[in-house]
This record gives C-alpha cells, sequence and structure tokens, in this order.
C-alpha cells in the first residue's frame, strides 16, 4: 500500500525558495554578472520563481535561461524509453557570468553532471553554482549544492514528488 505524505507545502517552498533568494545574493554580493539557468522542467519554474524574487529584493531583473539535458544524460543508450527533447533557451553569453543552476530534487548528481555539461557547451561561465528545493542524499557523484531549500534524508524506495502550480495546479513537496 502506497502512502503519500506531505514534506513541504506551499508556505514552505515559498519560504525556502525567499531564503534561498537571499543567500544567492548574499553569496554572490549583489546581482553583477549574475544569471539564473533552470533545468527543465521544474528546476525551469523555481528558475522563474527565484528571478522574480530576486527583482523584488534588488531592483534588478537579471538574465535567464532554460536547459534541456536529455542528451547530455548517461543513461540515454541504457533505457528503452524514447527520450523527449525540449528546448533549450539561453539567449545570453555564458562567458564570465556567475551561473545559479536551479533544479527541483537533488538524488544521485547525475543531473547536475549532465547539466554541467551542457552548460559548458553556451560559454565558459566564471562559476556555476547550485540551487535546488530538496536534496534527498544518495549521491553516485561528488556534487553538493550550494543553496538547499530542505535536505530530506529519504531511502532508495521511495519517490519524492516536487508539485508546483505551473505544472500541477499545486505547490508541495511529496514523499511516497
Amino acid at each position: 500500500m502506497e502512502q503519500k505524505r506531505i514534506v513541504m507545502d506551499a508556505a514552505g517552498i515559498d519560504r525556502s525558495l525567499t531564503r534561498i533568494a537571499h543567500e544567492i545574493l548574499e553569496k554572490n554580493k549583489g546581482t553583477e554578472e549574475l544569471t539564473l539557468v533552470g533545468i527543465r522542467t521544474g528546476g525551469v519554474f523555481l528558475a522563474e520563481r527565484l528571478r522574480k524574487k530576486i527583482a523584488k529584493i534588488e531592483g534588478v531583473e537579471i538574465p535567464l535561461g532554460i536547459l534541456d539535458i536529455t542528451m547530455y544524460r548517461d543513461d540515454l543508450l541504457s533505457t528503452n524509453r524514447k527520450p523527449k527533447i525540449g528546448k533549450t533557451d539561453i539567449p545570453f553569453s555564458l562567458d564570465n557570468r556567475k551561473v545559479i543552476l536551479v533544479d527541483d530534487v537533488l538524488f544521485t548528481g547525475r543531473t547536475i553532471r549532465a547539466a554541467m555539461d551542457a552548460l559548458i557547451d553556451f560559454g565558459r561561465p566564471k562559476l556555476i553554482q547550485l540551487a535546488v528545493l530538496i536534496d534527498r542524499g544518495h549521491r553516485e557523484l561528488p556534487i553538493r549544492a550550494d543553496f538547499v531549500g530542505k535536505d530530506l534524508p529519504s531511502s532508495l524506495w521511495e519517490a519524492v514528488s516536487v508539485n508546483l502550480t505551473e505544472k500541477s495546479g499545486r505547490d508541495e513537496v511529496v514523499i511516497e
């Protein structure tokens, strides 16, 4: 029998994103050279929200890019599923920029590795920092997030779902 447990509600998600926005600004000493790049799909929605929060705090709208990592995944050949390729939209140079890579859940680290490989095809950033809403552990690669909404230790057989209003009509993080 599957049990669902809500581990973060809409207010918790909003508070976490507000905190992350402030942490990004503090660590980077403002918005100079700062860009946000959301990993398709959940990371894009979170990056858009962070962009709005940063604009509200600083009065500056920073560039936002969208990254699809499908063709950079290391499991493309080992799966029978046909990959859905989404659109990458980074309409600016990443050269010498501080890139905040945004995703919803950090798990094994393989998605982030693929995202960093993809980013390098768009230029040479000054630095790449990682912001995630949920860090659930179980890393297979030496990758860590710079900004985390919530550490959520979970077992390998549990599923962590980030539901966002933009896609599912409600904001919540659920563990099953």
